[in-house]
């Protein structure tokens, strides 16, 4: 576990190789803001901007490499199995952890620009432009490859993120998913102008303006609601 506490300083404690020891970094550990987690190491975004990471390198626990260009960092997310990745101010994205868990964005660097919200599975990023484009990376298992949707991600307003899939919401209120089959990716979801919409581990439910509610994705995570649709209205 790390514990932020009041004064912007970080208590760890439990298994050392899963980031239960902070020792190594423990005098930066000072005026910090949020901790993200991987599975087995922590992120901690300081008040200046700046990131402190600690934990085996293969999950992100050493961000020394990239250290420099961890600069005016507005927030972090992580990847379960090994990734992190850090929005900056100028709407750049730095990554490093596991790169094939998301902790390369090499690939796609080009297209990271004007990003305003990160959302990551358990290993994979998905990145909502200004201009209401994605940009994905990571394992494709895990959402990281949206080549077969890019004609469909266009006026995106939200991410959510299952497990292994994202689905995102569009200006005109339907819904595209894309992950693996069976965890929620089911492409475009015809939803009548979608109010929230919210994940389970392999699953999704939306709930439209006039009160209904649409689910999809593994039955037994929650995508099939037909049991009690005729209780689900009016929420």
């Amino acid at each position: 576990f790390a514990a932020l506490l009041a004064d912007g300083s970080v208590v760890t404690w439990g298994d050392r190789s899963y980031g239960g020891d902070s020792r190594r970094v423990q005098p930066e550990l000072i005026n910090v803001r949020q901790i993200a987690a991987s599975e087995r190491a922590f992120a901690a975004l300081r008040q200046d901007g700046s990131v402190v990471s600690w934990g085996p390198a293969e999950y992100g626990g050493d961000s020394r490499l990239v250290r420099d260009l961890l600069v005016d960092v507005r927030e972090i997310q992580a990847a379960r199995d090994g990734g992190f990745a850090a929005l900056l101010g100028n709407g750049r994205v730095v990554s490093w952890g596991d790169p094939t868990f998301g902790g390369d964005c090499s690939l796609v660097a080009d297209q990271l620009k004007d990003v305003r919200h990160i959302q990551a599975t358990i290993g994979a990023f998905a990145a909502i432009l200004k201009n209401g484009h994605v940009v994905a990376w990571g394992h494709p298992c895990c959402g990281g490859d949206t080549s077969s949707f890019q004609g469909l991600l266009r006026n995106v307003q939200e991410i959510q993120a299952a497990k292994r899939a994202f689905a995102a919401v569009l200006s005109d209120g339907s819904v595209v998913s894309w992950g693996p089959k069976g965890h929620g990716s089911d492409g475009l979801v015809r939803v009548k102008e979608v109010e929230q919409l919210h994940a389970t581990t392999r699953a999704f439910a939306a709930i439209s303006s006039d009160g209904r509610i649409m689910a999809w994705g593994s039955p037994e995570h929650g995508g099939d609601c037909s049991r009690v649709e005729s209780d689900l209205s009016n929420l």
